[in-house]
């Protein structure tokens, strides 16, 4: 017979395949299935390729002591000599890993087309892939998880995420929007420029001389925007793009102790801003791609924050040089903000009227209404995201972990609340969310203006089977998490703020039934993971059963 089934039929009916489920067009008066599209394969004019000239020429090394670092802003030509290289050949697809499987590595995702991207330049990106990925072998921890390899998205796995309340440099969690460029901090400099009386070019010493610019030394905590993201992603898949919206998980957040220079002093040097200058634009040297379009990193962080001494220019993480990972020899770390405006590899500072119109800034890290999708969304639909909101996290257990326990369950996460808040109080919950327990303030770490608070508690749990354990966290300004995380959910997959859940098989090991039966599993040696394993020996004899129901009434009742 004739079948139209695929091997997996089943998979894609239930949803578990979805990026393979055709859209059902239902305008007209018959419903039209449309397949999804398939890619083409590669395709490249070579001829016109060549005409452009040597890439080692075209995109060479901008400054001695500089690899890696291709100047962009500053030639609109070769900006766009570059477009048109990138859009004379194919490149593969985004990975699909928001309606299929993720894959079952680690790295996670490769950033497949990120190098092919970087290899089609050529010049002095040709080599920036490998450099980068052999400078995560050798600043950061070897069991980070990494989401994608290139460019580098990693964080720490769940058990030393809270391990220790300031987050040792080689665990902090990295998101990276290009390649690792590699500055001799001896060929290093900083200009400040735009919109000020008197603009100059600093040396790293020049920043770091304290008869000019005193020092300024502050714990912060560090949060991605895209922290656990996976939760949206399982639930209600968004836009997906592996660089912007890499599927993290609750380990996109880090705490370090900063040294550097206030931005606020470092303008006043360059005689304060001038002809209604009212954001300061920042400059990263890394080479990001966005749309067949290449640039170097800029956002923008409006004045006001900067004159409240909330912006730093620091060169010292954790009391050592800032890793080259981390923005070596000089980054710029923006106190309770999302870590998307903390630029790395800091080059340049701009003072201008408005917000910075690239795309980073302009574009990306929106907050969208949640009936704005691929179809219909546009940049002005969405609110450019800042201050990071108050939420929280568990650690551990983990999500569909089995716990045995003696009447409470033993948890350890943590807090956040940005734009200069803080966790004044930390609860969870072991029933989904109706009754809540308080972590007593002995529980908590030291409280600070822009730092988490790692916390641990015994959760009381009298219940067995599987149960729903929540965290959510007050601040000192009475916000908190909304408790759904529907009512987080965006396109971009931004800012999942919602209180934090975790699905647990339950064990009380109190309860003599169970303390019972965990004494036969020992003696007759049978393994009780995994939970959805049956069981290979009776549990109740047929002596029991029978007494059972000699001594109560039947299923049935008589007439």
């Amino acid at each position: 017979m004739e079948t139209v089934n695929r091997p997996n039929e089943w998979k894609i009916e239930q949803g578990l395949a979805g990026a393979e489920l055709p859209f059902l067009d239902q305008t007209g008066r018959d419903t039209v299935a449309i397949p999804p599209q398939k890619w083409v394969g590669f395709w490249k004019d070579e001829e016109a390729i060549k005409a452009f000239g040597d890439p080692k020429q075209l995109f060479a090394r901008e400054l001695e002591g500089w690899k890696g670092y291709v100047e962009w802003e500053k030639y609109p030509e070769k900006k766009a000599i570059a477009h048109k290289i990138l859009t004379s050949q194919s490149f593969p697809p985004h990975p699909e890993y928001q309606m299929s499987p993720i894959p079952d590595t680690n790295p996670v995702l490769d950033g497949y087309r990120w190098k092919l991207w970087h290899q089609a330049l050529g010049g002095e990106l040709d080599s920036v892939p490998d450099d980068s990925w052999a400078m995560v072998l050798k600043e950061k921890h070897p069991e980070m998880l990494h989401l994608l390899q290139f460019p580098y998205n990693g964080e720490p796995p769940k058990r030393l995420v809270t391990s220790k309340p300031v987050t040792p440099n080689p665990l902090h969690f990295v998101r990276n929007h290009g390649g690792i460029p590699i500055i001799d901090k001896d060929k290093f400099s900083m200009t400040l420029d735009g919109l000020v009386a008197d603009p100059k070019v600093y040396s790293l010493d020049d920043l770091m001389d304290e008869s000019k610019f005193p020092r300024m030394e502050k714990v912060v905590t560090m949060q991605c925007s895209g922290t656990r993201r996976i939760e949206q992603i399982c639930l209600y898949p968004g836009q997906g793009d592996e660089l912007p919206q890499a599927p993290w998980a609750e380990g996109a957040i880090g705490t370090a102790k900063y040294v550097g220079v206030s931005l606020k002093k470092v303008i006043k040097d360059c005689g304060g801003l001038i002809n209604g200058a009212k954001h300061l634009e920042l400059y990263g040297a890394e080479t990001y791609f966005k749309a067949d379009q290449v640039m170097n990193y800029l956002v923008s962080v409006p004045w006001s924050k900067v004159k409240a001494n909330e912006v730093m220019l620091v060169w010292e993480m954790n009391g050592e040089p800032l890793p080259k990972i981390h923005g070596y020899p000089l980054r710029v770390v923006v106190l309770g903000y999302i870590g998307a405006r903390s630029v790395k590899w800091l080059y340049r500072i701009k003072a201008i009227e408005t917000p910075s119109l690239a795309p980073v800034q302009s574009k990306e890290y929106l907050y969208f209404n949640q009936q704005v999708g691929k179809h219909n969304q546009r940049p002005t639909d969405g609110i450019q995201i800042q201050e990071m909101p108050v939420s929280s996290a568990i650690m551990s257990p983990w999500t569909k972990q089995v716990v045995i326990h003696n009447g409470s369950i033993r948890c350890k996460g943590w807090a956040y609340s940005g734009g200069g808040r803080w966790p004044e109080r930390v609860e969870l919950s072991a029933d989904g969310g109706f009754s809540w327990y308080s972590v007593p303030n002995e529980n908590l770490s030291k409280k600070g203006k822009w730092t988490w608070r790692t916390w641990e508690y015994d959760l009381p749990c009298d219940v067995e089977g599987w149960i729903e354990i929540v965290c959510r966290c007050w601040d000192n300004s009475l916000n908190t998490q909304p408790l759904a995380v529907r009512a987080a959910w965006n396109w971009g997959l931004h800012v999942t703020s919602s209180a934090h859940r975790i699905s647990v098989y339950s064990i009380n090991k109190s309860r003599d039934l169970t303390k019972q039966r965990f004494e036969k599993f020992d003696h007759l040696g049978i393994p009780l993971a995994p939970i959805t394993q049956p069981e290979e020996f009776q549990t109740q004899s047929w002596e029991e059963y029978e007494k059972f129901w000699k001594e109560h009434d039947p299923r049935d009742v008589d007439e």
